[in-house]
């Protein structure tokens, strides 16, 4: 190798130190980062994470302005004159009928039913018959000579009528409405003398005249035969009238007292919903067995899911935090007799848990208050065992020996000092218990353990359980739940291993 003379290098080429210029070190250009800075940093990183993070607030938001927004389609209860009418109806929307979101669905029905439907189409102007497959033919292995229609029926308009005793005050309110809006909601009164069979006499489809068997019968023309009643009291009916009518036909049978006169009327079911509620009746996800929309049903059983999981997730955080705190700082005696009860309750079954509480303090305190109590028990065993672990590991640290020495407190040592070291633990198991939570919840809910379903409340276990025995003939009652636990679980899990891998990197893909 060859040999440098630096003894060559040429004077300009040196810089002489001037001493009277001090020499300082340059300042940082960037910032100082804190823990949870770079911890949402990690987080941010991981897409994954974040897709999950940004459809929880969706799924918040829904659960939070949906039955704001809607609270009119929840309201029907049993007590509703439409509440069966206007059960187990079809997802419907005016934008997506389109795509086949237009409330009809596909059956097979017989001669009379056909002829029912037709006629609905007939008397109002809006037929529930949308398309025919197949007109008149026999089974082949049916023994009798009944003959099917395959037909595609809209959902909304298939019930037609119903009969409903109205107050005058109702009677009348309805007649103004219908002059005011131009919408026929009372249809006139049917002459049921000629028919034998009580199932015709309390049809209000039926407007015509039929066999005793239900059969319509039909004109040279092949029309139907109307039988509306033209003697009686119709209570001063001036309203709308059906095409036709020179006013001798009557759209109310009066009944009762003169002190307390009641109407018993013919309401066409789509108008008096329009009537009652101000819109025509459309919902995004269909209606379950008592005619309430799933769409604000399900978004009120989400908003109680997730209140109650973080309810049981801060009163566990708390009390885990404080229990582990004292087991892993103090140690000793006081750590082995704690973990000794922790394991006492950590063997009892949740389930047996949960049930004895239902069956004994839910009526002294309330199905919810019961159903919290179940999961305190023993939903805090986790928190503490984590914490504990933390203690264990930074108890000994020599900033911890420093402020002992200093005199710090007990107290201050654990809250102050150990206890933020434990903050990215704490708030990783928060986020992985809420999904557990909810799954519990549901699981109670769908095996009967606990009942959450009333006029104003439900959950989405209960949901499930009631649409189970309709999962062949109307799966939506079903779907929409399903689909929505099963995206609350992935996301709140995958958001609970994004928490986790931030606040500590080195447990990145392992599971707790």
């Amino acid at each position: 190798m060859k040999q440098v003379d630096y003894t060559k290098i040429p004077k300009e080429k040196f810089e002489f130190y001037k001493r009277e210029e001090s020499i300082h070190d340059k300042s940082l250009d960037t910032k100082p980062v804190g823990y949870f800075k770079d911890a949402m940093g990690r987080f941010c990183r991981n897409k994954s994470s974040v897709i999950a993070a940004i459809i929880i607030f969706l799924v918040i938001l829904f659960a939070i302005f949906v039955p704001v927004f809607c609270e009119n389609n929840y309201t029907m209860t049993p007590t509703d004159p439409l509440y069966l009418q206007y059960g187990k109806l079809l997802p419907k929307s005016r934008f997506l009928g389109w795509l086949g979101w237009d409330g009809c669905m596909d059956e097979t029905v017989n001669q009379n039913d056909y002829y029912s439907r037709l006629a609905i189409g007939e008397e109002t102007g809006m037929s529930p018959i949308k398309e025919v497959y197949r007109a008149n033919y026999e089974d082949a292995s049916s023994t009798t000579n009944t003959t099917y229609y395959d037909i595609r029926t809209d959902s909304y308009l298939k019930n037609g009528m119903i009969y409903l005793t109205l107050t005058e005050a109702e009677y009348q309110d309805i007649q103004r409405w219908q002059n005011e809006s131009g919408i026929q909601v009372i249809y006139p009164a049917v002459n049921t003398s000629s028919f034998m069979l009580e199932s015709l006499k309390n049809n209000a489809n039926v407007w015509y005249e039929c066999t005793q068997k239900g059969a319509p019968k039909l004109d040279k023309e092949g029309n139907f035969v109307p039988i509306y009643k033209t003697t009686g009291n119709d209570g001063h009916y001036d309203s709308l009238r059906v095409p036709g009518d020179d006013g001798s036909y009557k759209y109310a049978v009066a009944t009762g007292t003169s002190s307390a006169v009641g109407y018993k009327t013919r309401l066409f079911t789509y108008t008096y919903f329009q009537y009652r509620y101000g819109f025509e009746p459309s919902f995004l996800f269909g209606t379950n067995n008592y005619g309430q929309d799933i769409l604000t049903r399900l978004a009120k059983a989400a908003r109680f899911s997730i209140l109650l999981a973080l309810g049981v997730s801060a009163i566990n955080m708390f009390i885990g935090a404080i229990y582990g705190a004292v087991e892993g700082y103090y140690g000793g005696a006081v750590d082995l007799v704690m973990e000794r009860i922790s394991d006492i309750l950590n063997y009892v079954p949740f389930i047996v848990v949960s049930t004895l509480f239902q069956l004994h303090l839910s009526r002294k305190v309330g199905v919810v208050p019961a159903l919290l109590f179940a999961f305190v028990l023993t939903g805090w065993l986790g928190m503490a065992s984590r914490v504990r672990m933390q203690f264990y590991r930074y108890k000994n640290q020599e900033y911890i020996l420093a402020a002992r020495t200093l005199g710090a407190s007990d107290a201050r040592l654990m809250f102050k000092h150990i206890f933020p070291n434990a903050l990215g633990t704490l708030i990783t198991s928060c986020a992985l218990m809420i999904p557990s939570v909810v799954y519990s919840e549901s699981n109670l809910s769908y095996l009967g353990i606990i009942n959450l379903d009333s006029a104003t409340l439900s959950s989405i276990g209960s949901m499930l359980s009631a649409g189970q025995p309709m999962l062949a003939s109307y799966p939506h009652m079903i779907l929409f739940p399903a689909l929505l636990i099963s995206m609350m679980m992935i996301s709140f899990n995958l958001f609970g291993n994004g928490l986790r891998d931030a606040f500590n990197p080195s447990l990145r893909g392992t599971e707790d």
